[in-house]
């Protein structure tokens, strides 16, 4: 009986442990997908354009409140470039990124007072950088000026002609308003790519844990 008591002592004890690993394991990468895949976080920003923030705001802003906040000066002249690498760089250009393919989306939490144009750029063919100029696949973020909204954007939404977005070969996004009204704000508070997993954090330059 006594022996009996202590196995079963013993089975609890264990199973509370293999419970508590099981937890913290779940919440760490939890966490770590948040802190390290969204690029709000994760990534240098850059702007272009009649802003009254420069870019050092933008990214100060950034790491102190996890927020993108971008503000048009009064009768901006021009349109507004605010972009983002996939793969981390510190400058506004870099090696495409190779996503997997059972990436489908990109979901976005955004506040603007104005419609956004979201371009996806696509490497160049030598696979060292990025296409600059011309025309890129363009998704549209509506306007949502009053409260901040998530939305899902299907790869397949990208459009460029009748041409398929090549997310094999992406390298950065681009919010665009080509027509800013003075004092016109864009907040974003998370860019996060379905299933960019730890694979891929060497290309993000973070700590990626070996797989055994």
């Amino acid at each position: 009986m006594k022996y009996r008591t202590i196995t079963n002592r013993i089975i609890s004890l264990s199973f509370i442990i293999i419970s508590c690993l099981f937890s913290s394991c779940k919440t760490t990468t939890l966490q770590n997908t948040t802190n390290n895949f969204d690029l709000v976080i994760s990534n240098t920003w850059f702007i272009a354009g009649p802003t009254k923030e420069n870019q050092e705001i933008i990214n100060s802003t950034r790491k102190k409140e996890r927020l993108i906040r971008v503000t048009a000066k009064d009768s901006p002249l021009g349109e507004i470039e605010l972009n983002v690498m996939i793969t981390s760089s510190g400058t506004n250009d870099g090696k495409p990124t190779n996503l997997p393919s059972n990436s489908s989306f990109v979901s976005i939490t955004y506040k603007s007072s104005q419609a956004i144009k979201l371009q996806a750029r696509e490497g160049n063919d030598s696979g060292t950088g990025c296409v600059h100029g011309g025309t890129h696949a363009m998704a549209d973020l509506p306007a949502s000026p009053y409260t901040f909204t998530t939305i899902k954007i299907p790869w397949s939404d990208f459009k460029l002609k009748d041409k398929p977005l090549n997310i094999h070969n992406l390298c950065k996004f681009n919010f665009v308003n080509y027509n800013p009204i003075s004092g016109a704000i864009l907040e974003i508070k998370s860019v996060q790519i379905q299933n960019l997993r730890p694979q891929f954090c060497e290309m993000l330059f973070v700590k990626c844990k070996k797989r055994v």
